[in-house]
């Protein structure tokens, strides 16, 4: 359910160890190689970026084309179906920079409210521009991949393993064309492909003894887990909804040309349990925002390029995207139904992000999920 014909997300994969990875399309539960089905090396290198550096008519082109293979070609892309439990799936790009936004209304208030009680929740400039910070590429990973809990300064000549390891739930955005140095960005879908879901881990003792002047650094770096799979901006026609009414208006370059809300579902799961279903389409900033602020003072882009949305968190306390505002900086332990208890996350813990969205005639596009298991600390 959920990977049709109106979906067909890309990604990387390899069938047997050793094999030079190369890129495919999910139809149902099996991969669509497409170095065979379309007979372009492109497809051959491991990596998404090459095919997405070629641009949005190529992207629009070649989708029309697998379309049209797989309804009414069908035996001609037979040969290059492969069951999904025979192959490996690995990081779908190479990852050129990592920014971090900040876009939800709700995440931002509650930890305002959380932190600086007796001040306004927000700060002066959070509802002028999209709040963000540029974070390690490097340590971009592909879904099941063990997370270390990271080690670092807690206080003042404090220094041991986290204690507050924490889950961010994001929606990531993945670049195309890139730009030149000293350039904006243009339309929006002109350069962004799709979409991946994110987990921006997230140490929040170390990040709290840190941040102060120049923002998160160790906290968050040790590692940002994205899904397998790209979900084409193509596949999305359906969930595109006007963004979030913002007051006090936007400067012109951060003013809507297009709808770009998106109505995602997002599901947080610990060990299997859903503990929170943060709805995207409420975030506050829009990622076509997002885009405009990044580049306005000529910061090139390039091709493999990730941004991410920051914690996606609704209204209501079941719509959290992260473990300090669903445990209220574990004031509030969150009970799961075996009986234990989370205020962060425990070695051990599984926790997995999955996001639907609606598509034509009332059917659903699946995401996928992003998943990882914490390690004990090194």
């Amino acid at each position: 359910m959920g990977w049709g014909l109106d979906n067909l997300p890309y990604g990387v994969f390899s069938r047997r160890e050793g094999e030079t990875p190369r890129v495919g399309v999910r139809y149902g539960d099996h991969v669509v190689d497409l170095t065979g089905a379309l007979h372009d090396e492109v497809f051959a290198t491991g990596s998404l970026n090459a095919f997405l550096s070629r641009g949005p008519a190529a992207w629009r082109d070649t989708r029309a084309v697998l379309r049209n293979k797989l309804s009414t070609d069908r035996a001609t892309v037979e040969p290059h179906l492969i069951p999904l439990d025979q192959v490996r799936l690995h990081l779908p790009i190479e990852v050129g920079d990592y920014v971090d936004f900040y876009c939800s209304l709700e995440h931002a208030s509650n930890l305002g409210r959380m932190f600086r009680p007796d001040e306004e929740p927000l700060k002066p400039n959070w509802r002028h521009l999209p709040v963000g910070y540029h974070g390690r590429a490097g340590t971009v990973v592909v879904s099941g991949t063990p997370v270390t809990r990271p080690s670092g300064q807690r206080g003042a000549g404090v220094f041991g393993p986290s204690a507050k390891l924490d889950i961010e739930a994001e929606l990531g955005f993945v670049v195309g064309a890139p730009t030149a140095l000293g350039e904006r960005a243009g339309r929006f879908d002109d350069h962004v492909f799709g979409v991946t879901l994110v987990n921006d881990w997230s140490a929040r003792d170390i990040q709290a003894w840190e941040y102060v002047p120049l923002g998160p650094f160790l906290g968050k770096s040790f590692a940002t887990s994205v899904s397998p799979w790209i979900t084409p901006l193509a596949a999305l026609s359906e969930a595109r909804v006007e963004g979030r009414r913002q007051d006090p208006e936007p400067l012109g370059y951060l003013r809507r040309e297009e709808p770009w809300g998106l109505d995602i579902r997002l599901e947080v799961a610990i060990n299997g349990e859903v503990v929170s279903r943060p709805p995207y389409r409420d975030m506050y900033w829009t990622p076509d925002q997002m885009l405009a602020h990044m580049t306005v003072n000529g910061a090139r882009l390039r091709t493999g390029d990730l941004y991410a949305s920051g914690t996606v968190s609704g209204a209501e306390p079941g719509e959290r995207g992260s473990l300090i505002e669903l445990t209220w900086n574990g004031a509030e332990p969150l009970k799961l139904s075996d009986g234990s208890t989370r205020t962060f996350l425990e070695d051990g813990d599984v926790v997995t992000i999955t996001a639907t969205a609606p598509g034509p005639d009332g059917s659903v596009i699946s995401l996928g999920e992003v998943s990882g298991r914490i390690a004990p600390a090194r």
